[in-house]
This record gives structure tokens, C-alpha cells and sequence, in this order.
């Protein structure tokens, strides 16, 4: 196989220019004289009075109902908690300070999507500077429109409690006062295990979503100085009760924890446009045969593996190098990121400052084969979104056989490369977050699978009380 070293440019939207003008209306001013407006007004007074003991309870949705809202096609239904504000909303309040080392203000708008990408003068509609650690809000978001939501809770089969912990530990990392750190977790479990509905089962049928990994809830020590940052929220009894959502869980000990995709920067609003985006992936043009996109780490494992992957990327006339360091803007934006996954075969996957990274999710995004190097970079941690057959869609190399990487990758036949590239392509839908005011959207996405995966599995262990 040749590869040519030359970047490919890649247009991220589609033409919506045109479109624009197509569909541009001419606008009349209307005019009514006074006795027909206010004929009209009570009319419509009436009909709201009349119609007034058949509706629904009013909505709190953080997005406006899509025109053309999806319908409930799963067999399953779920209650959205109406938290007090101090668990979710009022925490935003403080965006400034709601992660140590970044303004989060950027992040948090859009409820979580962040900034739009602009593109040709315009904001796109369905592109995003998202934050890796923002999937609480958007998780959020997609749960408050979904079709499957219920307003009774006697009919539901799951709950979410919409409580933003990952926001709210890392806005106290630095609290050297333990009480303090830990505050509003607990206040949150003392609020949830007051409730009728947890009582029904416990808890049992009750669950957490976080942008953060499991470690930053996980302190298991009193000490001030380990295990920095974590509060205790996962460590808690009856938080073990739920099942809790988060982009990295614990291998080990975390049985009641499920993965989650970390958020990348694609949330279309239409299936077509996903469609599209994966059309582009299967046919754009990749010269490289593998890419690296990270920085040194400090640690001496973590040193270790990043350190050969850029002394090999680097030495290697098949391999693009993003070299991530300190104060280098490249590596936060978004379309140079993907446009290097876009242009490789293959994109190594290190452990980033845990196992797993959102690179993956940007990398797969992009069409782009996933190399691990450790089994908890993804298989252990996403089971609800992968298929059984690893190698189906990434390869895995070990300490024996990554020191000789360009050797292994090309290896492989050029047919096989074509159906594990086809393979990661088909994943896409369900790796991504749609955007929550989606419309005519009809393929099952991060927060579907979840919900899906959550009502089965409530349903097949919950016993009510009730």
C-alpha cells in the first residue's frame, strides 16, 4: 500500500447557503383594526379556558419542542426528578469557577454544547466546541425531550436524577476541607432517599449521569492529599442502590457503574445529516496510514507509553504527529483535530491522565481505526455501545508488539482495513449526542442506547415495594 503525505481538506457542512435563499420568505405586515384584534383575543381566551383541564402538566424543557418531535418507538418510559436548583442549575451560575484550571462559561452554553464552529461567516447548526466533561448537561437536555419521558412517575420504569456532580467536583478540587468538598453530594442522596419513588425500590431503578470519570467521586481515603479532588459520592450506600452513567467507570469495583461516550463535536439535528457526515467518512481520501494526536504525560507508565508513540509517530513518514504541549492552541481546535483523524487509517489511542480519552470518541468520529493500548481505554468501559468482536473495529496492541507499530499496522490487508473503517463509520449514530431540539431524527444515539440498556436492565431486577 502507498501512502502520499499531503493534507486532505475536508468541508465539515454541507452547502446551506443556497438553501438559505431557497427557502427565504417574503414577509407582509399585518394589519388588523381594533375590534377584530380584541374579537380575536377572546376567542382565543375561551378556547384557552375551555381546553385548560386537558393538558398536560406545563413542561421544563431546556430546549423549545423540535416541530417535528420524534415519537417513543422503545418499550420503556422514564421520570425526569425536578431537582432543587442547587443540584443542577444554580450550579451554572458560577460557571466561572466550576473547573479549576478553564472558564467553563464557553462550555456551559447551549446547555452543554458550548460555542457554535463557525464556518464560511455563518454558526453551524450541528457543530460545536463541546467540552470533553459536559455530557451531564446535554445528557440532561436529550432526557428532558425525549419522547420516552413520562410526567407520571407511577408509570415509569426508570428515573433520572439530573443532579451536575461532575460540574460540581470539579469546581471544589481544591477544597482542603473534606465536609466542604463532599456538602452537596450528600445533600443530594439525603434528598433522593426521601422521596416516595425511591422507596419503591430502593433506588434500584434510579440513576446518575456524569461527564466526569468515576475516580472523581470515588475518594477512599480521608486524607486531604489523595485521591485529589474526589468526593465520596460513588462511595456512599445507597448511591450503589442506582446505576450511574460516566465516561470512564471503574474497572474493578464499579459494577453498578455503565460507560458512556465522552461528547465530541457533531450533534445534528436531522438523520440526514448524519447520514451525510458518514457518506464523507467512507469516501474521503487517507494518506496516512496512522496519527497521533496527545502530548507527554507525566507519571512514569503514562510517560512511558506517550513517549514511544511520539518517538515512533514522529520517526514515521506514514504517521501525522499533533504533538499536544503546553500552550499549543492546535490541539484545542476542533476541525485541526479532526481533520488529522480524517487523513489516517489508524489513530493511536493512549491512556490519557486515566484510561480512557475523548480522543477515541473524536478519532472514531472521523471515520478513524481506534489502536489501544490498554483494554480500559474502551472495552471495559463501553459494553452498551460495542460489538462483540473487538477486532472488528480496532486493533490492540500489547507491550510485546507496540514497539514495532508501523510494522503491525501495515500488516493488515487492505480489505480487512476497509471493513474495520466501515465497521467504526457504523458506530457513529449511537457514539453521538444528537442535538436535544433534534427533528426528524430517527437513529438511536448515545442517550437512547443508555436508556434502552437502563430499562431492561431495571426490569429485569427490580422488585417494588410499592
Amino acid at each position: 500500500m502507498a501512502y502520499n503525505k499531503k493534507h486532505v481538506k475536508i468541508d465539515l457542512w454541507s452547502e446551506t447557503e443556497e438553501e438559505e435563499k431557497k427557502y427565504s420568505k417574503n414577509r407582509e405586515t399585518l394589519k388588523l383594526t381594533i375590534p377584530t384584534l380584541l374579537l380575536f383575543c377572546s376567542i382565543c381566551l375561551i378556547f384557552v379556558i375551555l381546553l385548560s383541564p386537558f393538558t398536560s402538566p406545563p413542561q421544563t424543557t431546556l430546549f423549545a419542542a423540535s416541530s417535528l418531535p420524534r415519537t417513543c418507538d422503545q418499550n420503556f418510559t422514564v421520570y425526569v426528578y425536578d431537582l432543587p436548583k442547587e443540584f443542577n442549575t444554580d450550579l451554572l451560575q458560577n460557571c466561572r469557577h466550576l473547573n479549576i484550571y478553564t472558564d467553563m462559561c464557553p462550555h456551559v452554553a447551549n446547555h452543554g454544547l458550548g460555542q457554535p464552529l463557525r464556518h464560511g461567516g455563518g454558526d453551524s447548526e450541528t457543530w460545536f466546541a463541546t467540552h470533553q466533561f459536559i455530557a451531564e448537561m446535554i445528557f440532561h437536555a436529550r432526557v428532558e425531550n425525549h419522547p420516552c419521558r413520562t410526567w407520571e412517575p407511577n408509570n415509569a420504569d426508570i428515573f433520572y436524577v439530573p443532579f451536575y456532580g461532575g460540574l460540581y467536583a470539579s469546581s471544589v478540587f481544591r477544597e482542603q476541607n473534606l465536609t466542604k468538598r463532599d456538602e452537596l453530594a450528600v445533600r443530594l442522596v439525603d434528598y433522593m432517599s426521601g422521596q416516595r419513588w425511591w422507596g419503591r425500590s430502593n433506588g434500584q431503578d434510579h440513576f446518575l449521569a456524569f461527564g466526569r470519570t468515576a475516580w472523581d467521586f470515588m475518594r477512599s481515603s480521608d486524607e486531604a492529599s489523595t485521591d485529589f479532588g474526589a468526593n465520596i459520592l460513588m462511595q456512599m450506600p445507597r448511591v450503589m442502590n442506582m446505576s450511574v452513567l460516566t465516561v470512564e467507570r471503574q474497572p474493578w469495583k464499579g459494577d453498578n457503574q455503565f460507560g458512556i461516550p465522552y461528547p465530541s463535536y457533531f450533534h445534528p439535528y436531522t438523520s440526514a445529516e448524519m447520514l451525510t457526515w458518514q457518506d464523507k467518512m467512507r469516501s474521503v481520501e487517507r494518506p496516512h496510514l496512522f496519527s497521533f494526536v496527545g502530548g507527554p504525560r507525566k507519571g512514569l507508565e503514562k510517560a512511558a507509553i506517550r513517549d514511544e508513540l511520539i518517538r515512533q509517530c514522529a520517526g514515521s513518514s506514514r504517521c501525522e504527529l499533533l504533538k499536544c504541549e503546553s500552550g499549543g492552541s492546535r490541539c484545542h481546535d476542533p476541525m485541526t483535530v479532526l481533520g488529522v483523524m480524517a487523513r489516517s487509517r489508524f489513530c493511536l489511542q493512549a491512556p490519557g491522565d486515566s484510561f480512557t480519552r475523548r480522543s477515541t470518541f473524536d478519532a472514531m468520529l472521523a471515520g478513524c481505526i481506534p489502536v489501544f493500548f490498554s483494554p480500559h481505554t474502551m472495552y471495559t468501559q463501553y459494553m452498551w455501545y460495542l460489538p462483540d468482536d473487538k477486532r472488528s473495529y480496532s486493533l490492540f496492541l500489547d507491550e510485546k508488539n507496540s514497539t514495532l507499530i508501523e510494522q503491525e499496522l501495515s500488516r493488515i490487508p487492505e480489505s480487512e482495513v476497509v471493513q474495520m473503517r466501515e465497521a467504526v463509520i457504523a458506530m457513529i449514530p449511537k457514539l453521538t449526542y444528537a442535538h436535544p431540539n433534534s427533528t426528524n431524527y430517527d437513529l438511536p444515539d448515545a442517550v437512547d442506547v443508555a436508556l434502552e440498556a437502563l430499562a431492561k436492565q431495571a426490569k429485569a431486577k427490580v422488585v417494588y415495594s410499592l
